[in-house]
C-alpha cells in the first residue's frame, strides 16, 4: 500500500508540474504588452518572493543555512554560484521564445534534454545505457543530422536547452546541492540583474499602467515556485525510471500548444524527418522507462530515492557524505554553542553568590 500511494503522489505530482510549466510558457501572450525579456525578468521576481514564502511556511530556513556554512573553500563557492547565469538564461528563454517565434525548438530542445542527460551520465559517471537507450540514441542522431546535412544547422534555440540545462545539473550534483537552496540562491543572483533590466527597459512602468499586471505577476510567481516544488515531490518519490517517462509529458503539451495557440507549422521547427525521428526517439525511451520501472517493481527495489533524482544522475555518495557531514557539523557547533552560553551564565551565578 506504501508502495502504491508514494507512486500515485508522485504521479501526479508530475503531470501537474507539467501542466503548470505549460501555462507558463503562454504567460507570454496573457502579459503583453511586456516582452519576453521582461516578463523572464518578472518571474525570477515573482517566483524568488514565492519561494521565501513557501520557505518560510515550511520553516526551512535552518537547512538552507545549514548547507551554506558547509561551502568552505573558494572553489565550493565558485562551482555554487556558477549554475546562477545558466538557470538565467534557461528561464529567459522559456518565456522569450514563444512569443518570437521560436515555441517549437523550445519544445524540441526538451524533448532531446533526457536524452542529452542520459549520454552525459554515460561519459562523467560511466553510466551504462542499455541496448534502448543507445537506439534512442541514434535515431536523435540521425534526425539532427539531417537537418544538420539539409539546412546547415540545428536552431540555436534549441541547441541552447538541450545543451545548456546539462551542466547546471552537473555543478548542483557535484556538490549535491539541495534543490530549493540551490533555487533559492540562483534566484537571489539574479535578482540585482533582472531589476537593472526592468528599469532600463520600462518594464517596471509598463506593469505599473495596467491592472492585469496586479494578479498576473503574482499569479506566474505561484504557478514557477509550485510546478518547482511539484517536481521535486515526484522526483523524491518515483523511481528515476518512472520519474524519467513522466518528464516526457511537458514538451509533449509545448509541441500541443506551439502548432495550435501559438500556431507554428512543423517547418518552422525542423524537417518532418528530424520530428520523425524524434518522435521515435520518445516512443523508444518510454519503452525503456516502462521497462526499467516494472523490473524494479518485480525486484522490489523501487524505493530508496529519497535524494530527488533531477535530470536522472545517480547520486555521488562521497560528496553527499561530505555535505551530510557539514551540515553535521554545523548542528553540533550551534548545540556547544548554547551549552556553552548557559555554563557562561551559571558561571556568572557562581561568581557572584561568592561575592556576597
Amino acid at each position: 500500500m506504501f508502495t502504491t500511494n508514494q507512486t500515485f503522489q508522485g504521479t501526479v505530482a508530475s503531470v501537474s508540474s507539467s501542466f503548470l510549466f505549460a501555462m507558463m510558457f503562454l504567460f507570454g501572450l496573457f502579459m503583453m504588452p511586456l516582452t519576453g525579456t521582461q516578463v523572464a525578468s518578472w518571474r525570477v521576481l515573482m517566483m524568488l518572493v514565492s519561494l521565501v514564502i513557501l520557505v518560510s511556511f515550511t520553516k526551512q530556513w535552518q537547512h538552507v543555512f545549514d548547507y551554506i556554512k558547509t561551502l568552505k573553500t573558494a572553489k565550493d563557492w565558485l562551482i555554487f554560484v556558477l549554475p546562477a547565469p545558466i538557470l538565467g538564461g534557461q528561464i529567459w528563454l522559456f518565456m522569450w521564445a514563444p512569443v518570437n517565434g521560436f515555441g517549437l525548438d523550445v519544445t524540441l530542445g526538451y524533448f532531446l534534454l533526457p536524452l542529452m542527460m542520459i549520454v552525459l551520465g554515460r561519459f562523467f559517471y560511466r553510466e551504462h545505457m542499455s541496448v534502448l537507450q543507445q537506439v534512442a540514441a541514434i535515431f536523435a542522431a540521425l534526425g539532427i543530422g539531417y537537418d544538420v546535412f539539409q539546412y546547415g544547422s540545428v536552431s540555436w534555440v534549441t541547441l541552447f536547452v538541450c545543451l545548456g540545462y546539462p551542466p547546471y545539473y552537473l555543478l548542483r550534483r557535484t556538490l549535491s546541492v539541495p534543490p530549493i537552496t540551490g533555487l533559492l540562491f540562483d534566484l537571489t543572483l539574479l535578482t540585482p540583474v533582472v531589476f537593472i533590466m526592468l528599469y532600463m527597459t520600462g518594464g517596471f512602468n509598463v506593469a505599473a499602467q495596467d491592472m492585469k499586471f496586479w494578479y498576473l505577476l503574482p499569479l506566474l510567481g505561484a504557478f514557477s515556485a509550485m510546478a518547482m516544488s511539484l517536481t521535486m515531490v515526484a522526483s523524491s518519490k518515483l523511481p528515476v525510471s518512472l520519474f524519467g517517462a513522466l518528464s516526457y509529458i511537458e514538451p509533449m503539451l509545448l509541441f500541443v500548444l506551439s502548432i495550435t495557440i501559438l500556431s507554428q507549422s512543423l517547418e518552422e521547427g525542423g524537417s518532418l524527418f528530424m520530428y520523425s525521428m524524434i518522435t521515435l526517439t520518445l516512443l523508444v525511451m518510454m519503452v525503456d522507462s516502462a521497462a526499467g520501472y516494472i523490473v524494479r517493481r518485480r525486484n522490489d527495489h523501487l524505493y530508496g530515492y529519497r535524494e530527488p533524482q533531477v535530470g536522472g544522475f545517480p547520486p555521488r555518495r562521497h560528496f553527499i557524505n561530505q555535505r551530510i557531514d557539514g551540515v553535521l557539523k554545523a548542528h553540533r557547533f550551534r548545540k556547544i554553542r548554547r551549552y556553552q552560553k548557559k555554563m557562561n551564565k551559571l558561571q556568572q551565578k557562581i561568581e557572584q553568590l561568592d561575592v556576597k
